[in-house]
């Protein structure tokens, strides 16, 4: 078996995966959703008490897999640089204690590998990678065989969705938030300008599409429920749309059979029916990751971990350190 770590964020969880069967024997995560809602983001050194506090009650309930373990896996990267450590230390511990080989796994393969949790692996994919980080096309041939097709010139996806909670007031994490309001509301009251419309350039941006709201909301000073819910429904329509026009570019460009989505933001209902037209309009089948393990999570990292373990990709114990850097 092989037991997995996540602290890169404000998510604690720990995995154990039977190697044989790729099963899941136990996984349990505590989120800090709660603490951070008061300042309406992560607070990064909070996180990082709050990690010291729920790894190891969690941890006290994998014992009996001990005896079983056959490596350790850590998310080292990308994240946040106090909150990573906090595993990377707790991985390292377990590795002495136990003599078991470290296994460092990069945040957002591991969230590629949520497609292939209790499964085979499938390469080679297209993958969308959307998060409150990230927002990335990824060309994916196999494991660690990942180079990046397109991404973010500045906010990510799912960060513009924290921002538009925020500016309305709604509340964190914003994306269930705003995808929740966007379903009583009119997505086509307010006119707002798709990002890059009209640029051949294959990337994206949602820094001025969080301004035109800003706008928008200061020109209507106080704000109705309805003027919330219509406020969220035509961001959602605009933030989507942006992806989707770049996407098809893509998709253009390229022969792709099989296309996925994937990172927290990829729970979007209304995110993941429009890419399922693109896809059906370009003859591509759409792999999802089951909602429960499109957030952060350390079962994406343990079967990441599989494949390396397989690969015999260890970590030396000495280089082990948790890197901030948002790489593919």
């Amino acid at each position: 078996m092989i037991l997995s770590i996540e602290s890169s964020c404000d998510d604690s969880s720990i995995a154990i995966t039977e190697i044989k069967t790729k099963k899941i024997l136990f996984h349990k995560k505590i989120s800090q959703e709660l603490e951070h809602s008061v300042y309406g983001g992560v607070v990064p050194e909070l996180a990082a008490r709050l990690h010291a506090q729920a790894l190891p009650k969690i941890l006290e309930q994998t014992r009996d897999f001990f005896p079983f373990l056959k490596a350790v896996a850590v998310t080292n990267a990308p994240g946040l640089a106090v909150t990573l450590v906090e595993g990377v230390t707790m991985a390292k511990a377990i590795s002495l204690a136990l003599n078991l080989p470290l296994i460092a796994v990069n945040h957002l393969h591991g969230h590629i590998y949520s497609l292939f949790i209790e499964k085979q692996s499938l390469f080679p994919l297209v993958v969308l990678l959307v998060s409150g980080g990230h927002t990335q096309v990824i060309d994916a041939k196999g494991y660690k065989n990942f180079s990046l097709i397109a991404k973010t010139m500045d906010d990510s996806f799912g960060e513009s969705f924290d921002k538009v909670s925020k500016m309305l007031g709604l509340g964190y994490p914003g994306g269930p938030i705003v995808e929740e309001y966007a379903k009583k509301g009119d997505e086509n009251r307010f006119n707002f300008t798709v990002p890059l419309g009209n640029s051949p350039k294959i990337a994206f941006s949602y820094s001025g599409l969080k301004n035109q709201v800003r706008l928008q909301i200061e020109a209507l000073g106080e704000l109705s429920t309805q003027d919330k819910a219509d406020i969220c429904a035509s961001f959602q329509k605009v933030a989507t749309r942006h992806l989707l026009q770049k996407l098809k570019k893509i998709f253009q460009s390229s022969q792709i059979r099989d296309f996925a989505i994937v990172g927290g933001a990829s729970a979007n209902l209304y995110l993941r029916q429009k890419i399922q037209d693109l896809c059906d309009q370009f003859g591509a089948k759409l792999h999802l990751a089951p909602l429960i393990y499109c957030s952060d999570n350390a079962v994406m990292i343990g079967r990441c971990a599989l494949d390396a373990y397989e690969a015999h990709d260890f970590a030396s114990f000495d280089k082990l350190v948790s890197m901030p850097k948002s790489a593919i």
